[in-house]
């Protein structure tokens, strides 16, 4: 039988709070820390009060590739669902995009970055 959690996501930002992961995935998610190569992070205003009320938080980290491929972005990456996956799109606002990134551990994972 298969692992209904299948997924990796990886998360550099507001994913990997207890409070978001409950009002997302209905559970808190157990996660590795790992990292991303030849991106980079700033910050985004988020204007969605929904996303607002679930984060607390006004500016959410964003990622972009990055000129500098040793330069990178640290997180978590997290094994959920596809229905769970279906919730992280739900919460990103339009200015992400879901893309796969193979991680710094060598895994491949789907990560939100700057649309």
């Amino acid at each position: 039988m298969s692992d209904p959690h299948d997924v990796l996501l990886f998360s550099y930002g507001t994913l990997q709070l207890e409070q978001v992961q409950l009002e997302s995935f209905g559970r808190p998610l157990d996660g590795e820390a790992d990292a991303m190569p030849g991106y980079r992070q700033t910050l985004l205003e988020i204007t969605d009060p929904e996303v607002l009320a679930r984060s607390g938080q006004r500016f959410h980290p964003i990622v972009s590739r990055s000129d500098d491929p040793a330069q990178e972005v640290a997180g978590k990456v997290f094994r959920i669902s596809r229905a769970e996956l279906a919730a992280a799109d739900r919460y990103e606002v339009a200015d992400y995009q879901r893309v796969a990134v193979t991680l710094k551990s060598g895994r491949e994972a789907w990560v939100y970055i700057q649309a």
